[in-house]
Formats: structure tokens, sequence, C-alpha cells
């Protein structure tokens, strides 16, 4: 039997998204062997164009990948389509992909980002990215003075209907399966001050006509014209990799995320987290900045290591 090669790297960064391809870069760029291992989906796949980044506001966030990746492989990173589904360590990191390939790293970073899991509306899924939206920021200058409706899926869902009444003062708060008594007398006094109209009810499906958005249907039949609906899908942190090594977590009201150092560095030596993988609120600039620290820690710490090693005892 042929005994299966494992490739050596100094760091694999799991994860082609702005966070993993912006470690990469500057581990590239600081001479590093660097692999990253990109399962191809990313969170923002289905927005058209990604708001807020400055120099690529308004860039698709395909182009914004694409563009990543070139840059990367200017300085020798590997980059593999593949998806890690395990890791182990016995010193380094052995991580096993999906194709049964396996690599070893002596540095790791998780970069895996999240998963949205959106409410189970008819209709709200295929809408999504286009006029079903959740990140006011991220899409709200685009939809400004828009009729909005807002679907609660936690009693949480005020703040984001709070939020959307900066773009518009045209909002209704549809409560879907949050009754009004789990709203706060703090809750009603500031929707009532912004404007927004409290609906009880289910919501049944978005109305579209002729490709959009123009209505909330209610499972009693009731119809609310609306152009625009926001809500909060439920984050689910891909963090696998990040609990099979034992790292330490902390819940949040988005999830349990892992602790992490002011550089991302985990509670487990040697492995980093960047972008969605450490917090719900990373958007695409957060990300890359965080990639980049990690990156630039990690090569100071390997630089470190490497001279200690040779530094005579």
């Amino acid at each position: 039997m042929t005994e299966k090669h494992t490739e050596s790297y100094e760091v694999v960064v799991v994860g082609g998204g702005a966070a993993g391809l912006s470690a990469a870069l500057v581990l590239g760029r600081a001479r590093r062997r660097t692999l990253v291992v990109d399962a191809g989906e990313p969170r923002n796949a289905p927005a058209a164009h990604m708001q807020g980044y400055l120099s690529r506001d308004g860039m698709s966030p395909a182009e914004f990948l694409a563009a990543g990746r070139e840059e990367i492989a200017r300085y020798g990173v590997e980059l593999v389509r593949d998806r890690a589904v395990d890791v182990t360590r016995d010193g380094d990191f052995t991580v096993a992909l999906a194709s049964g390939r396996s690599v070893r790293a002596r540095r790791l970073v998780v970069a895996t980002g999240l998963r949205d899991e959106l409410p189970d509306v008819p209709g709200v899924a295929e809408r999504f990215g286009n006029d079903v939206l959740h990140c006011p920021y991220c899409h709200g200058w685009e939809v400004r003075d828009q009729a909005f409706g807002v679907l609660a899926t936690t009693p949480l869902s005020v703040h984001q209907a709070l939020m959307v009444s900066q773009w518009s003062k045209d909002v209704t708060f549809f409560l879907h399966e949050v009754a009004e008594s789990d709203l706060s007398d703090d809750d009603l006094r500031r929707l009532a001050a912004a404007g927004v109209k409290v609906v009880p009810g289910a919501v049944a499906e978005p109305v579209i006509e002729r490709d959009r958005l123009t209505g909330v249907r209610l499972a009693d039949g009731t119809v609310h014209a609306r152009e625009v609906v926001f809500t909060a899908p439920r984050a689910v942190p891909q963090t696998g990799l990040l609990q099979k090594l034992g790292a330490d977590f902390q819940d949040t009201p988005f999830g349990a995320y892992p602790v992490v150092d002011p550089t991302g560095l985990t509670s487990v030596p040697g492995v980093w987290a960047a972008g969605n993988a450490m917090g719900y609120a990373e958007q695409v600039i957060n990300a890359a900045a965080g990639g980049y620290r990690a990156g630039a820690f990690i090569n100071g710490e390997l630089l470190m290591a490497d001279l200690d090693a040779a530094t005579p005892h």
C-alpha cells in the first residue's frame, strides 16, 4: 500500500472569504508557505453588492473575492477548493479535507464564518439579498424612503425595527411569532416615537408581483403593502474545527463564539479566529482587518519561535 503523503505548510487558513484572504495576503507577503482551504460558500453570496467598505463601496462580493484570490496568488499562496472536515494536534496541526487530502500546519487560522438561517416563511429565502434584507448598514441607502416591513424572529427584532427607521419613516413591524406581551414598555415607547406601526399575527408569505415584493400577506389573509422586508436570520457559527480543538467559547445573543484576544488568538495556542468565526457583527471590512491582524501576529510569532529554536541553550 502506498503511504499517503501529507503536505506541510507554515500556516493553513480555513475559509476563503475576506478574513481568510486578508490573513493569507499578509502571510504570503511575509514569505510564509500558506494554504487557503475554501469551501466556496461566502455568507454574502446572495447580495449583488457590498457597501461600506472604503474604496470598494458597491463592488460585488464575487468580484471582491476574485480580486483577493488574484492578489494572494502573486505571493505564492496556494488556494484549494475543498472543505476542512477534521483537525487534530500533535504539536503541529493536521487538517483533514473532504477530498481525502490531509495537510499539516504550524499555525492555523479559522475563518469559516457563519450561516444565516432564515425564518421558515415561504418565499423569504428566495428573495433574500434582493428585497428581503437583514442589514440596514449594508442595504439601507439603496432602499431608502421605501415602505419597509420588519419580520420579527425574536423580541430582539425590536432593535432592527428601530434601526431601519433611520432609512425610512414608513416602517411596519410584523410580530409574526412574537407576542405583543413580549415587548417591554421601553420597546413600545421607542417604536411609537419612531413612528413604527406594530402589527400582530403570523406572516404567511411575501407578495411578489412581476419579480418585485409588493406586500406582506398574514396568515389571516390580510395584505399590507410593503416594498422591502427586513428580517434577522438566526446566526449559525461555523466553528466545528474550533470545537474539535477544545477552544473556549462564550455565549452571546447571536450564538456561541470563541474567546479570543485582541489579535484573534483563541484559547488554543497556535489557532486564530477571524471574521464571522469570531463574532456575529464582523462586516466585510472588519473581517479583512481582523485577518490582516491575525496574519501579522502569526508571522511575528513564527519568527520569534524559529529564532528561539536556533539559539544555543
